[in-house]
């Protein structure tokens, strides 16, 4: 089960930090991510980590985002930094199994969470 929390309104330039609960999910075995779907659009991956600490990153949040596991926590955490309008969508934690780990392939993360929305203006 994956729950995310975090999400809020903020005024641009401004700060966010989201949060996954994951129960039941070990981190070493898989990838988890985060991605956004904003009203009208289709859901786009924002960030992924793999079970051997790398990252990939949408081009669109390179340099003001960053993803990191909590491994004490058990939690899937993103840092968001000078936020734009543009970010503002629901944000959804993810999970997978091995395999490809990158941000372009929502499609194949068999696990998601409820959404926390950020809203930025």
């Amino acid at each position: 089960q994956l729950v995310e929390s975090g999400g809020g309104s903020v005024q641009a330039g401004g700060s966010l930090r989201l949060s996954c609960a994951a129960s039941g999910y070990t981190y070493s075995s898989g990838c988890m991510g985060w991605f956004r779907q904003a009203p009208g659009k289709e859901r786009e991956g924002v960030a992924t980590i793999d079970s051997y600490g790398v990252t990939n990153y949408a081009d669109s949040v390179k340099g003001r985002f960053t993803i990191s596991q909590d491994n004490a926590r058990n939690t899937l955490d993103l840092e968001m930094r000078s936020l734009k309008p543009e970010d503002t969508a629901m944000y959804y934690c993810a999970a997978k199994g091995g395999g490809y780990c990158g941000t372009d392939s929502p499609e194949i993360f068999a696990s998601w969470g409820q959404g926390t929305q950020v809203t930025v203006s």
